[in-house]
């Protein structure tokens, strides 16, 4: 979605008028003669980025379009370039007279638009429909960084940790969720994570670690064995079981492949996957 509009009369009634009934709008006088100008831009694109469907950047150039420049300076009584003001159904609510820094323009943004944490929610709940599970969990846990406490952050954050396996974030995230807030959406989280928990012990995984007891160097039995604590989510067990077999032998079967799998199937910047590349180096060089 562009929403970096250039101001001209032509689209003035459009950028200002129809466009503010439903976002907030930001109109900003800008010279190319202005360095503070230049830097602003910078920012307010940056800003315009991260807020796509609740925000427009309306740049009114006054260079080009004076006689533009010139009416609307008159209306809101301009002193200085460069000039923000906000618009919300065709009308001021807020004006920065002057260069502003980054946090000065987000502290006056924040009395208008959605919280950041909210907006990553929105995201983490569009990639969850998409399926795009990494993206998912990403933007849920830079919402939960930012507000720990918010009921609707945890649950969806713990909804995508148990589709990605990483079940005991997910029952501590269900944990924290206070009494009087368990809802319906609360409950049907609660019982796929004790579903998918009661899967991760199952008597195919007991048998085959009996197995790996009775043969401890047998490297095929610790393979098969992997595969199913791996498919049941236990994936820290599954790579520690891999890990074992490429210390014994570096090339057996496909026990390299399936640890780099396992490992790529992990949320980027996932700690369990930096700690198991950095043992496969280990043995590696």
């Amino acid at each position: 979605m562009n929403n970096m509009i250039k101001l001209t009369q032509q689209n003035l009634q459009q950028a200002l008028g129809e466009t503010s009934a439903e976002k907030l709008v930001l109109l900003t006088f800008y010279s190319a003669q202005n360095p503070e100008c230049h830097q602003q831009a910078a920012i307010l694109e940056k800003i315009a980025n991260e807020y796509g469907e609740h925000l427009s950047v309306a740049t009114l150039d006054c260079d080009v379009e004076q006689a533009l420049a010139g009416q609307l300076a008159q209306q809101i009584g301009l002193q200085a370039l460069p000039t923000l003001v906000m618009l919300k159904e065709s009308a001021p609510v807020d004006m920065l007279p002057g260069a502003q820094t980054e946090q000065q323009i987000r502290d006056a943004l924040a009395k208008h638009l959605p919280a950041q944490h909210e907006l990553l929610l929105e995201q983490a709940k569009q990639a969850l429909i998409n399926q795009d599970l990494n993206n998912a969990f990403n933007y849920a846990k830079q919402a939960y960084e930012l507000d720990p406490n918010h009921t609707r952050v945890k649950l969806v954050l713990a909804d995508i940790c148990i589709q990605i396996h990483k079940l005991e974030d997910a029952q501590a995230l269900l944990d924290s969720v206070a009494e009087n807030e368990r809802d319906a959406y609360f409950t049907n989280i609660q019982a796929k994570c004790e579903q998918a928990l009661a899967a991760t012990d199952s008597p195919e995984i007991k048998a085959l670690q009996d197995k790996v007891e009775k043969y401890p160097n047998d490297l095929e039995i610790k393979v098969e064995l992997s595969n199913a604590l791996n498919s049941a989510g236990r994936k820290e067990e599954a790579l520690e079981m891999l890990f074992n077999v490429l210390k014994k032998d570096l090339n057996y079967a496909d026990a390299k492949p399936t640890y780099l799998e396992i490992i790529a199937s992990l949320p980027d910047g996932d700690a369990l996957a930096s700690k198991y590349r950095r043992k496969l180096y280990s043995i590696l060089y």
